[in-house]
């Protein structure tokens, strides 16, 4: 048994001594940033990568409310999806959701819900399988 553990112990020196060289080499590269201009950001030992943000995110988020950092609200581009499902059913009358969810490149799964929703609101009208334009 004396030999075994003569590999363990050797194997577990060559592993403390490589991690002590890349210790080094990192402190050596941190400095060499930190000369250049560049930022040197450094993690607490034991939390994963990310958490900084994630933690700065949920903080803003209870601080402004809007979740985006800021404080601001992110515009919507080109109108929502409602929108533009409504739009395709006026120039198409009696398309199906399935057709309507080709045409604008989403999921039709995705696209129910909004047709649902639509139609609570009383901007299409449902016959069948086919969506028409309300009124």
């Amino acid at each position: 048994m004396a030999p075994t553990k003569n590999v363990l112990d050797d194997a577990r020196e060559l592993v403390e001594k490589r991690l002590a060289e890349l210790n080094e080499e990192r402190e050596r590269l941190q400095r060499a940033l930190a000369e250049l201009g560049g930022k040197v950001t450094r993690r607490s030992p034991g939390r994963p990568r990310g958490r900084a943000k994630a933690a700065a995110k949920t903080a803003t988020t209870t601080r402004t409310g809007t979740g985006t950092g800021t404080g601001r609200k992110r515009r919507r581009r080109g109108g929502t999806r409602a929108d533009q499902a409504v739009k395709l059913i006026e120039s198409q009358p009696g398309i199906s959701a399935s057709d309507v969810a080709k045409t604008m490149k989403i999921k039709p799964n995705y696209l129910y819900r909004v047709l649902g929703d639509l139609e609570k609101e009383g901007r299409v009208k449902k016959d069948g399988r086919q969506y028409y334009p309300a009124g």
